[in-house]
């Protein structure tokens, strides 16, 4: 399972990241697409320390 989780939240990140940028300019909704893009750092880290997390556990 080593790397699938990292690569979840790396799919998951630019989605974020493709969903903003439609919001914003497709959606006229400014402040919800800086919302949305905000998520994909959040994504990323969370991810990568639940990955690391599971390899001290087992």
């Amino acid at each position: 399972m080593s790397g699938q989780l990292a690569k979840f939240g790396l799919m998951a990140s630019m989605f974020s990241v493709v969903g903003s940028l439609y919001i914003y300019f497709i959606g006229g909704n400014t402040d919800l697409g800086i919302f949305v893009g905000l998520w994909a750092p959040t994504l990323i880290l969370a991810t990568k320390e639940i990955e690391e997390w599971m390899e001290t556990q087992s």
